[in-house]
């Protein structure tokens, strides 16, 4: 049996699930080769981290690789029940939570991760919250409209293209009541969304697939400025207010003249928790952007891959 040593974590009702022993050997070098030497080779560990039986739809695992970047405390592979995601700001928070709790990190030292995406900053805070400092973001295109089929009936969503460490499609003109009870019509219409995206062949700037979808709305807290819905690339939905997501958002806000450097924006969840964001700074066209929220410690666990067991390598959807 093949032991992999794990620790829990949730971030705003989004759980994390940190590989801090037992990982595969992935070579070296720079994170986004070691990703790629992940993706290719590793799927497996993936699954069996993540999936049913060991996990759910909505957990996301954080493998924690040397960095190449000497500047950086280590490096980070995100992965969720479908593949390998870029970047995550909630599992970032909870990376760093994680660390705190192992002791290997302490309220006020700032933390660098390297990603497949860039050097993402996290400073754990003596009040228990977490401080990231993620990869530059920037709005790609706005008011783009997509047409797809929804219910039966014709229809047409129209928003903006942003990158946040993932790609996304924001929108508003939904229509839709953001509300837990209407969770079923949220995940349909999103993936509706999704879908017609990539049958459309509309991406990124830089080509890559745009696999997080959006949608805002009132917030239900007195001190937020927004509530969200967030579809995530394996059909599962964000508990948190997402981190790469409220990124995204920030970046369409500034370039629609709706957010200043340093304004506060507090992002509602679909669960009613809460990020809140600002943007420290814009850099050749990109907001630099920086989220608080906090994270809670769940479970130590010892994962066993067990050679009978015909499911060791997880469910997968």
């Amino acid at each position: 049996m093949i032991p992999i040593k794990v620790v829990d974590s949730h971030t705003e009702g989004e759980p994390t699930r940190v590989v801090v022993k037992g990982g595969p050997d992935l070579g070296g070098g720079a994170v986004a080769a070691q990703a790629a030497v992940f993706r290719e080779r590793f799927d497996w560990f993936r699954s069996a981290v993540v999936n049913e039986p060991r996990g759910c739809d909505a957990l996301v695992g954080a493998l924690v690789v040397p960095a190449a970047d000497p500047a950086a405390t280590c490096g980070v592979i995100f992965f969720n029940n479908v593949g390998l995601l870029n970047a995550c700001g909630h599992g970032t928070i909870g990376l760093a939570a994680t660390l705190v709790h192992l002791g290997r990190a302490a309220p006020g030292d700032t933390l660098t991760f390297e990603t497949p995406v860039g050097l993402v900053r996290a400073t754990p805070l003596a009040d228990g919250e977490v401080e990231i400092r993620n990869v530059p973001s920037r709005r790609s295109r706005a008011d783009v409209a997509v047409s797809f089929m929804f219910e039966g009936a014709s229809c047409t969503v129209r928003g903006d293209i942003a990158w946040g460490g993932n790609w996304f499609f924001l929108a508003s003109d939904h229509g839709l009541d953001l509300s837990l009870a209407n969770l079923d019509r949220l995940t349909a219409f999103s993936w509706a969304i999704r879908q017609a995206l990539e049958s459309s062949g509309i991406r990124g700037d830089d080509g890559g697939v745009i696999d997080h979808v959006e949608l805002f709305g009132p917030p239900s807290r007195d001190d937020c400025d927004s509530r969200n819905f967030v579809l995530c690339p394996g059909k599962a939905y964000d508990r948190s207010p997402c981190g790469t997501g409220t990124s995204a958002k920030m970046a369409c806000l500034h370039a629609a003249g709706q957010l200043r450097i340093g304004e506060p924006w507090r992002q509602e969840s679909i669960i009613g928790s809460r990020f809140t964001g600002t943007i420290a700074a814009v850099e050749r066209g990109n907001v630099l952007p920086v989220i608080r929220g906090s994270a809670f410690i769940t479970a130590h666990a010892t994962l066993h891959l067990d050679p009978r067991d015909p499911f060791r390598h997880g469910i997968k959807p």
